[in-house]
């Protein structure tokens, strides 16, 4: 094999999973006009049903401009050797193989999102605020931005420069302890993410005492679930759209309602919706992600390290010296067929996790409070009520709202 096999196999990749990824959303476009499904026809009113169809059809069109955009770039990068650009950049202010891998990787990320704002701009400032979704300010947009770029920095910068160093020191066994690292540092984000992450944009308080944290301890206590930390997150100052998650283990395990979550629904909806949550938590739905989410790393990392010393690598990008970063994006890419398939794999199984905390929320509490919740928050959303199959196959993680319908009626 040559490095222009390895180049035209990398580029094929690259438009072969554009293609695939626009015909299914144009399968799915195609059924926005479908007529919503009787057992959720008090979802939308007529009028509310057009507005989730155009707002759908708009995200649709937009996604693919600015997906057709990132492709374009990405192949003139490609084409016209970006990479040995950036490469020789990065080499020019540093002889240190850690810092220009820092360099490397920083320079590419810092000017794909300055090309990508644009568009994230458009989006939420016109698309979410035509159909009444944002509250963010400018101000507020840019701030994020900030944030999100010193978070890279710090703890994607770290991260990187300490595989790079095990890569250096340790060429036959690197991937063990990039994958230990990893692992350390994944439990430690779902252990303390709440407390270490959240508040730098977003601000927590205790959920105040009153009839619905009653609720919320007493069904609690009820299933036997300890709980001492509800908190109520600030998420309207971005978007009037409503959440709620479950984080951490132990002592740390709390539960977070969006206040948009508490504004939209009735207190035995938001019981429902955390009778969900728990569910996750009972059935040992968050291990056992994070269980496969570290086998698949390191199965990921364990056929890195059996590729990365290879030469053709770095020439297919047009870099004659063997580097670690750049075999590191040349195998991203190469990778992601497989990842693809792992990734529907994690998809079905995230599925089913969800019936199961349906279940649980059934069995425990009661099937209407949850429907009704559910409902509501598709409403409020816009959510698509007649999506492809194919889609849903490829990219929902959930199940449909009617499919977790016909669940708990059963």
């Amino acid at each position: 094999m040559t490095a222009t096999t390895v180049f035209t196999i990398i580029i094929s990749i690259l438009i072969l999973s554009f293609m695939l990824d626009k015909i299914l959303e144009y399968l799915n476009f195609k059924k926005f006009d479908d007529p919503v499904p009787l057992e959720l026809a008090d979802v939308y009113d007529a009028a509310e049903y057009h507005k989730s169809q155009a707002y759908n059809k708009e995200n649709t069109r937009f996604s693919m401009w600015s997906s057709t955009f990132s492709l374009l770039l990405t192949l003139s990068f490609f084409f016209f050797g970006g990479f040995a650009f950036v490469d020789a950049l990065a080499r020019s202010i540093s002889e240190n193989s850690i810092a220009i891998t820092l360099l490397f990787f920083g320079i590419i990320l810092l000017a794909s999102d300055l090309l990508s704002t644009p568009f994230s701009y458009y989006h939420t400032f016109v698309i979410e605020e035509k159909y009444g979704f944002n509250k963010s300010s400018v101000k507020l947009f840019f701030l994020d931005k900030l944030k999100s770029w010193l978070m890279g920095i710090l703890l994607g910068g770290g991260i990187l420069a300490l595989i790079t160093w095990f890569y250096e020191s340790f060429p036959n066994n690197f991937w063990w302890y990039t994958w230990i690292a990893i692992a350390i540092f994944s439990v430690f984000m779902n252990m303390f993410y709440a407390k270490l992450i959240v508040p730098i944009f977003n601000k927590q308080k205790p959920l105040e005492e009153g009839s619905l944290r009653d609720k919320i301890e007493k069904y609690a206590t009820k299933v036997g679930f300890q709980l001492n930390h509800i908190y109520v997150i600030d998420g309207s100052k971005r978007s009037t759209k409503a959440n709620a998650y479950f984080s951490g283990f132990g002592k740390e395990k709390r539960i977070t309602l969006f206040d948009t979550l508490i504004d939209d629904l009735e207190e035995e909806e938001i019981v429902a919706v955390l009778a969900h949550e728990v569910g996750h938590y009972k059935k040992k739905h968050i291990l056992v992600n994070l269980f496969f989410s570290m086998l698949l790393t390191g199965l990921t990392l364990w056929i890195f390290s059996l590729f990365i010393s290879n030469p053709l690598l770095s020439q297919a990008l047009g870099v004659q010296k063997p580097s670690f970063h750049i075999g590191l994006v040349a195998f991203m890419v190469l990778y992601s067929p497989l990842s693809a398939i792992t990734g529907l794999v994690m998809n079905c199984i995230s599925r089913k996790f969800e019936y199961q905390a349906d279940n649980f929320a059934k069995e425990t509490l009661d099937s209407e409070p949850l429907i009704s919740s559910l409902k509501k928050l598709s409403k409020n959303s816009l959510s698509n009520l007649t999506p492809h199959p194919a889609y849903i196959f490829a990219h929902y993680s959930h199940p449909t709202l009617l499919e977790r319908f016909k669940n708990l009626k059963k």
